[in-house]
């Protein structure tokens, strides 16, 4: 087909951006109909000739016209930000201008542009929102500068955090796959978020995800982006972590990093404290095609919930890929609780019972042992009877039938021995329940871990002071002590 005159203006005046062309001198040689019904002008020839000083259409016009000369220096220019008058209002434009040529050398520009204000102006609407990707940082990545061509700003973040939306982070991974741009997928579960809500209120949770969703955007800077997966959930893409290796020190340094997890957010009068599970994986090296990605960081997640949360995890196919995800879910209290009363009922003495109980809390609460304290407080393991070391000041610690920590230091003061003991044996979290009935203490059941800064959950709490309570009883009734 020979592009004449007649088919280039049916064209030109068919698309919905407003396109014009000008001579080396920056006067308008030419626009399209969008261009004239834009401005309201009848037709080109009233400004034809003319510049856009000419037309009075900038409050400031110098960074425009700087835009063009560079232009037709030979420099192409695309999407840049700026304001026009039109009818005497603001309104914010994107622009694209690149240099004509003809015999090799530069007699003109053409250039088109889009009207924005819309979009920014919903950005904008309430101060109480709040955003953490902008229209020009969003117009960087391919992807999103199309969507932006279509849709506004407040249309792909998500209303409360300010990331992106779940359907536009989600569309976005997708896109990265169809480009077989690698990168790494991550999935954020922010812990007993539930607990959070129920507690403080829905107020403090949504500061909550406010907070983790923006120190989390500074964090990763312009190397990813942070988006809504739902709830208390958020999805974490990066473009720069390739390896395990990488990734390993990226996570650590972001759970080290005081200002996003493992601290204490002020949400008006409270201040939870705040940990996540993360399950991550990497696009091509972990897996071919989206729904296999998602199926793999989602495996990685469950394990590190099942590991007591608080952590990250790196799919690596060698460690992973057996892992069943009905094992990795954990049984509800109920299962738990009559198993073990199955277990002590079918028990013929008591130590017998104990070691029954302690294989089941052993593999529901995924714990490597289980330790307790009698009456001379000497901290003792179930499983081998080792004595790990003197905890004579255990009573301190634990007033209320239950007491948990996921940093032993914070025990320090309360009950120095109990802590140096776990600090020799290199325990990190711990979960104490009294073995008593009313008055009466027998002596406590512990669960004490290394290597993991657990945070321990309410069902844990109601299955350890079950257990505690089945021997209480039976102590009570035999006379005897533990």
């Amino acid at each position: 087909m020979i592009m004449d005159n007649s088919l280039f203006d049916k064209i030109i005046n068919t698309v919905q951006d407003c396109v014009f062309w000008k001579d080396k001198d920056r006067r308008f040689v030419g626009v399209n109909q969008a261009f004239l019904d834009f401005y309201g002008f009848e037709s080109a020839d009233e400004l034809i000739g003319k510049n856009d000083e000419d037309m009075g259409w900038h409050n400031d016009p110098e960074p425009f016209k700087q835009d063009e000369l560079r232009v037709l220096a030979g420099e192409s220019t695309y999407k840049v930000h700026g304001k026009c008058l039109v009818h005497g209002e603001d309104r914010d434009i994107v622009a694209t201008k690149t240099p004509i040529y003809r015999d090799g050398e530069i007699i003109g520009l053409i250039g088109s542009f889009l009207d924005v204000t819309d979009s920014v102006r919903r950005s904008q609407a309430s101060s109480d929102v709040q955003i953490l990707y902008t229209v020009d940082r969003l117009r960087k990545i391919p992807y999103f500068d199309s969507l932006l061509d279509e849709i506004g700003l407040t249309d792909i973040l998500d209303p409360l955090t300010g990331s992106i939306s779940r359907g536009y982070i989600l569309d976005f991974a997708k896109s990265l796959i169809s480009n077989k741009t690698p990168f790494t997928f991550s999935i954020i579960d922010l812990d007993n978020f539930k607990y959070i809500n129920d507690t403080y209120g829905h107020h403090a949770g949504d500061v909550v995800l406010m907070e983790v969703s923006k120190n989390l955007a500074a964090f990763l800077g312009n190397n990813g982006l942070i988006g809504r997966f739902g709830g208390d959930e958020l999805i974490l893409i990066s473009l720069n972590t390739r390896t395990v290796a990488d990734n390993d020190a990226f996570f650590d340094k972001l759970y080290s990093s005081h200002n996003i997890f493992r601290r204490n957010i002020t949400a008006g009068e409270y201040n939870p404290y705040i940990t996540a599970t993360i399950g991550v994986a990497v696009y091509p090296d972990n897996a071919s095609d989206y729904d296999a990605l998602f199926g793999i960081i989602d495996k990685a997640l469950y394990a590190g919930k099942s590991r007591g949360r608080n952590c990250y995890v790196i799919y690596e196919e060698s460690k992973h890929r057996d892992l069943d995800m009905n094992s990795l879910k954990k049984r509800s209290v109920y299962y738990i609780c009559r198993d073990m009363a199955k277990v002590f009922d079918a028990a013929r003495g008591f130590e017998d019972k104990v070691m029954r109980l302690n294989t089941v809390l052993k593999e529901d609460l995924r714990i490597h042992d289980l330790y307790y304290s009698e009456k001379d407080k000497e901290l003792k393991s179930l499983t081998t009877g080792d004595t790990l070391g003197p905890v004579s000041d255990i009573d301190d610690l634990v007033i209320d039938e239950i007491y948990s920590t996921n940093d032993i230091n914070k025990i320090k003061n309360i009950c120095p021995q109990t802590f140096f003991t776990l600090k020799d044996n290199d325990i990190e979290t711990m979960l104490a329940v009294r073995v008593g009935v009313e008055h009466k203490t027998y002596g406590y059941l512990i669960c004490a871990e290394s290597g993991t800064q657990r945070i321990w959950q309410e069902d844990e709490f109601a299955v350890m002071f079950s257990a505690a309570r089945m021997l209480a009883a039976y102590l009570s009734r035999g006379g005897r002590d533990l």
